[in-house]
């Protein structure tokens, strides 16, 4: 297909891109087509040159009234699989060139045959050949939302757009309605049809349904008003906070204040917000921030860090990590970037001692610098209770320790040996810059402790046989005095560097190896390989050791439970890993940083471990409740289904044994035709209940097969026979096929129904309809009786139990009772819900089996097919 010639006519703008105007609703019926249709007649009543491309009225009378007055563009016929359709014919709306076109369902998918796939390449078209466009679209259609939405309403959504799309609207209109005043137009007849009323109030457009994706579509918009905010700012270069909502920033070290920080951060932002929840997503406007070092060594405990960021999640905040090597700056650069109204830090760890020599630390200057930030400083247990000087990192080896002090003397001394030798070949720097170079060698190796020994050893050398007056430790010249003294420092100070950048290297080293480690155990959970065994294998293997064995210590005496490994020798590491079970590692002596990451280890193999032994204990306690469910179920139907046949059965025998009255031929007929049809029913039950009981037994399985309601509710009308209340059905046919027992799916019908013929008011119908939603059917059961109260709906499914009923000679009260559990024991939900304008629905659900060439679930595409 070529794509259209575009025409331009008088009204289009040729030489800039139309503007597109998207009016976006939560749901159908909240009135987007008819708000479009009342801004086009707007703009057509001051002027503008207004058309309609396509618009859907659905046989709604006063979406049809609004295209009074407003030129249509005739629509293009198309013919797909032996059925004609119309589209919105895109040549012809070119050629007409209008200002403004007015275009419906921007989520619509075309019929083939057209130049795009999607109504909204369509509109493109128009806007790129400087047409504006007016559009509208729900909230179920954007791709980012589909999963989310199908979630809670249970329908997928075939039709979708990308989410770029409508943000590149030049205007977002939200077209807003209560949940219930949505249903209230409904049940006035002004979405759908009157018969479709009923089915759509039952399904999608349920009240919880419908305030959610309402709250969704209100968030979704005001993230959008955010955006533009955010940009707008951006582009005009406003640094300063916009107190348009509050937004609270904490900042995390990774120290044990930092959830006593989280926790005030949180009180903080609920009380800004009124206690309820605003954000993106329903979260707080709660934000935690962790500053890490550029080169990536900083101090901060990745494990509290981990706390931390569970904690901030869970009471509704994000977690954000920053980098910057200046705290205060990138902290308030942070928060003003998010346009933060108020920042929590907590009061310095540090001393007065140590305040006193260092200065000002990190939030005096982020007081002082905040602007029109409001800053809190929180304090907490470990406020002041720092120390003076950071403790440097003790991780040389042993040799090293001891060698490092040695060579600050030995090698000076051995230096100065070599130079006596040869005095004369050098002068003085070149001596001072071999010393310099000595005390360089003495920090690789032994740090800067030795490294100042080594300084102190060659300062007294060179001072006593290289400088005048040599032999004494005198100094007989001002430069020279000045010359010691800056090798001296400068001694120091490369010495010291020197080390330092010797640790970071090894942190770096080590930093980089407990991450590769990690990785590859965050790589084998993602895998699913969360077995004990596995994960102790792992861990044997990541640390090079000989075996990694899981104990198990119930009452004091341990026993093996899973074991890595065959080593007997070799130093031991015992980590709890639980309160009875603890991980013992076989091999070598582990280091400091190696134990750190050994605790990562043991808490993945104790949450494997927990998981393992709740698998463990459902798996033994599920036989026990399905064994429980069955037994209630065996029960109640031994004193309910079984009295209907055996009385049938008994008055039939008993009137043609009588001798006082004389039976016609035909009498006779039809009551050994009623006996015949009770005994047969009697034997149907029989047999069930003796394979519900070697089901109960473990000897039988359930036939779960795939089964139509179609076939299924026929029978179980059969057996429920006549009653004052007729039974209409609805949808059996298109319903998908549910994987079930098919006799206990009819008993459960027949049950159904019965009640609810029982409460039926004379002179009306029982509603029997079958639907899919997500991955099960539903078989909805319908009565327009008095309905029950919330607080009755579970009681009516316990025994004995026959809630509104006055005639105690219609059973024992267990139809219902015996209907859930026949239900669940089918892996299925028996629920009761209210009939849409009185009356009590029973909703009957299974899940959809997946028959053989597969079972296509109907699922809707557009407003029509959701009722």
């Amino acid at each position: 297909m070529t794509q259209p010639v575009v025409t331009a006519g008088t009204g289009a703008r040729q030489g800039r891109p139309g503007k597109l105007k998207v009016f976006l609703g939560a749901a159908p019926g909240v009135g987007k087509t008819y708000r479009m249709l009342d801004e086009g007649r707007r703009r057509a009543a001051r002027g503008t040159d207004v058309v309609v491309g396509y618009v859907e009225c659905h046989k709604r009378p006063q979406t049809e009234a609004k295209l009074d007055g407003l030129e249509i563009v005739p629509r293009a016929a198309r013919s797909y699989r032996g059925a004609d359709f119309t589209e919105m014919d895109l040549d012809a709306v070119l050629a007409r060139a209008p200002q403004v076109a007015l275009v419906d369902e921007m989520a619509h998918t075309n019929i083939p045959g057209g130049a795009h796939a999607k109504r909204w390449q369509d509109i493109e078209v128009l806007l790129d050949a400087g047409i504006d466009v007016l559009t509208a679209v729900n909230i179920q259609h954007l791709e980012s939302l589909n999963d989310v939405v199908e979630k809670i309403t249970g329908v997928p959504q075939r039709e979708t757009l990308p989410d770029e799309v409508v943000r590149r609207a030049d205007e977002i209109e939200l077209v807003d309605m209560p949940a219930e005043a949505l249903r209230r137009r409904m049940a006035h007849g002004n979405v759908y049809a009157p018969e479709k009323v009923d089915a759509a109030l039952s399904n999608y457009f349920r009240v919880g349904n419908l305030t959610a994706l309402r709250e969704l579509a209100l968030l979704w918009v005001a993230g959008r008003v955010d955006e533009a905010l955010q940009k707008y700012r951006t582009e005009h270069g406003i640094g300063r906070v916009w107190e348009t909502r509050e937004r609270v920033v904490v900042a995390l070290t990774g120290g044990p204040e930092g959830e006593t920080l989280i926790r005030r951060a949180a009180r903080i932002a609920e009380r800004s917000s009124g206690g309820g929840a605003s954000g993106a997503g329903g979260t707080r406007d709660l934000l935690a921030v962790h500053i890490a070092r550029s080169d990536g060594l900083a101090d901060a405990s990745p494990a509290a860090l981990s706390r931390q960021r569970a904690l901030v999640e869970s009471l509704g905040g994000s977690f954000h990590s920053v980098v910057g090597d200046h705290v205060p700056t990138a902290l308030l650069d942070f928060a003003r970037a998010e346009n933060a109204t108020q920042l929590v830090v907590g009061v310095s760890r540090r001393g007065r001692l140590a305040r006193f020599v260092t200065g000002r630390g990190v939030g005096e200057t982020i007081v002082e610098r905040s602007g029109d930030i409001d800053v809190h400083m929180v304090s907490h247990e470990r406020a002041g209770r720092g120390r003076l000087l950071s403790t440097p990192s003790n991780d040389l080896p042993f040799v090293r320790k001891v060698a490092g002090p040695v060579a600050g003397f030995v090698l000076p001394a051995l230096l100065t040996v070599v130079l006596a030798n040869t005095r004369g070949h050098l002068n003085l720097t070149s001596e001072a810059l071999l010393f310099l170079l000595t005390v360089v060698g003495v920090a690789c190796i032994g740090g800067v402790v030795s490294a100042l020994l080594a300084s102190v050893t060659a300062s007294l050398l060179l001072n006593y046989f290289f400088i005048p007056p040599i032999g004494r430790f005198t100094i007989g010249e001002t430069n020279n005095v000045l010359a010691l003294a800056v090798f001296a420092v400068v001694a120091v100070t490369v010495a010291t560097i020197v080390d330092r950048s010797l640790r970071l290297s090894r942190r770096a080293a080590g930093a980089t190896a407990e991450a590769e480690t990690l990785s590859s155990l965050a790589g084998n959970i993602l895998r699913g390989d969360q077995a004990v065994e596995v994960l102790l294998q792992r861990t044997r293997e990541a640390f090079g050791l000989e075996s990694a064995d899981l104990v198990h210590k119930p009452s004091g005496h341990g026993r093996l439970a899973v074991t890595a490994g065959d080593g007997e020798t070799g130093d031991t590491v015992a980590v709890a890993v639980g309160p009875q079970d603890t991980l013992v590692l076989r091999g070598r002596r582990l280091a400091a940083s190696e134990r750190r990451v050994l605790v990562a280890f043991a808490g993945h193999v104790a949450s494997a471990l927990e998981r393992a032994r709740l698998a463990e204990v459902a798996a033994e306690v599920e036989p026990v409740k399905a064994a429980d469910r069955m037994r209630t179920a065996l029960l109640a139907a031994v004193g309910h289904d079984l009295r209907t046949p055996l009385a049938g059965a008994w008055a039939a025998v008993s009137s043609l044994r009588s001798r006082e009255v004389d039976f016609s031929a035909e009498d006779r007929e039809e009551l050994l035709t009623t006996a015949e049809e009770s005994l047969a029913r009697l034997s149907r039950l029989v047999d069930n209940l003796l394979d519900m009981s070697r089901l109960q037994a473990g000897a039988l399985q359930l036939t779960l097969r795939p089964t139509a309601f179609a076939e299924v509710v026929p029978l179980a009308l059969d057996s429920v026979g006549d009653a004052t209340a007729p039974v209409v059905t609805q949808g059996l046919d298109e319903a998908p096929l549910a994987l079930a027992d098919p006799p206990l799916v009819e008993r459960v019908v027949a049950n159904l129904v019965t009640n609810a013929q029982r409460h039926a008011p004379e002179g009306t119908k029982v509603l029997i309809g079958a639907s899919a939603l997500g991955g099960r059917v539903e078989l909805r059961v319908a009565d327009r009786g008095p309905g029950l109260p919330p607080a009755d709906r579970e009681r009516v499914f316990a025994p004995f139990q026959r809630l509104g009923d006055t005639d105690n000679t219609t059973g024992l009260g267990l139809g219902l009772a015996l209907s859930r559990g026949l239900t669940e024991a089918m892996g299925g939900t028996l629920t009761p819900e209210d009939t849409p304008g009185g009356g009590l629905t029973m909703v009957l659900s299974l899940p959809v089996a997946d028959a053989p060439g597969g079972v296509a679930t109907p699922t809707p595409g557009d407003e029509e097919a959701l009722a």
